[in-house]
C-alpha cells in the first residue's frame, strides 16, 4: 500500500513539474509577433531577469529607470459625436515611464522613434543606465521591448516578467500613470 501511495505521489509530482516546464516556452530567435498574453520564457539572452524582490530593491534604491510598455487602448473610431471618451487608467510602478505600444513584435517607424526618444529622455542619454522593462505577468510586450532596447545598444537592461501583477501581489504600491506624449502631442492633463 505504501509503495502504491509513494508511486502515485511521485507520478503526480513528475506530472506537475513537467507541466510547469512545458508552460514556459523557449526563447524565440526573433520577436514574438502575436498572442502577446501567453506564458513567456524564463530567460532573455543578454538581459537580466528580475524577481519581484529584485525589482523592488532596485526601485527602492532608485538604481534604475522603470519602463512600462503596456499598450494603451485606442479611442474607438466610430464613437457618436459628442461622446466623452475616457482612457482606462493605468496603474503602474511609481516613477515609471509609460511608453505604450512599444512591445509589439513589429513597430511602425513612428513608434520605434517614440521608444528611442522615450529611452533617451528616461536615461538622460546614458546607454549604460539600468533600464527595467515590464508590463503585466505573461506579457510578451515586455520581453519584446527589453530585447529591442538591448539591440538599440543599451548595455544594462533588465526584464521584470511579473510586471504590475507581481508588484501588486507583493503588496507594493501602484500609482495611476499617463503615457509619455508622442511627438506633436501635448502632455495629458492631470485627472
Amino acid at each position: 500500500m505504501r509503495e502504491t501511495l509513494a508511486g502515485l505521489i511521485l507520478a503526480a509530482f513528475t506530472f506537475i513539474v513537467s507541466t510547469s516546464a512545458q508552460e514556459r516556452p523557449p526563447e524565440p530567435d526573433g520577436y514574438r509577433m502575436e498572442d502577446y498574453r501567453a506564458p513567456v520564457p524564463t530567460t532573455l539572452a543578454g538581459v537580466r531577469v528580475l524577481t519581484t524582490a529584485e525589482a523592488a530593491s532596485t526601485w527602492r534604491a532608485k538604481a534604475g529607470v522603470f519602463i512600462d510598455v503596456l499598450p494603451r487602448a485606442p479611442k474607438p473610431q466610430n464613437l457618436p459625436e459628442g461622446t466623452v471618451w475616457r482612457d482606462m487608467p493605468r496603474l503602474n510602478i511609481p516613477g515609471s515611464v509609460w511608453l505604450p505600444d512599444t512591445g509589439y513584435g513589429r513597430l511602425a517607424a513612428a513608434t520605434e522613434d517614440y521608444l528611442r526618444r522615450g529611452l533617451v529622455r528616461a536615461t538622460a542619454g546614458n546607454t549604460t543606465a539600468l533600464v527595467v522593462v515590464y508590463c503585466l505577468a505573461d506579457c510578451w510586450m515586455s520581453w519584446n521591448a527589453a530585447k529591442r532596447i538591448l539591440a538599440y545598444g543599451y548595455s544594462n537592461v533588465a526584464w521584470y516578467p511579473e510586471g504590475t501583477d507581481g508588484w501588486e501581489r507583493a503588496g507594493l504600491a501602484l500609482t495611476e500613470s499617463q503615457p509619455e506624449p508622442r511627438a506633436g502631442e501635448a502632455a495629458p492633463s492631470p485627472r
